[in-house]
């Protein structure tokens, strides 16, 4: 079975996959919560894996509250 331009629906999902990892990974991470989370997963939607790469090296931001 084939799709737009070709691919086959196993590899539209495992590409889709491979772009959701990202927002999975801060979605479970306990690095940061609340706004911050969320600031991190719209700047991977918006701006690529680039920004989970940031996230990695630069999250917390702000000091956490405990």
């Amino acid at each position: 079975m084939q799709t737009i331009l070709g691919l086959s629906v196993a590899a539209l999902f495992i590409v889709g996959f491979i772009w959701f990892l990202p927002i999975l990974l801060i979605l479970r991470s306990a690095k940061t919560n609340g706004a911050e989370k969320l600031i991190w997963i719209l700047a991977v939607v918006f701006v690529s894996w680039f920004a989970w790469i940031l996230y990695l090296l630069l999250a917390p931001l702000g000091e956490r509250q405990g």
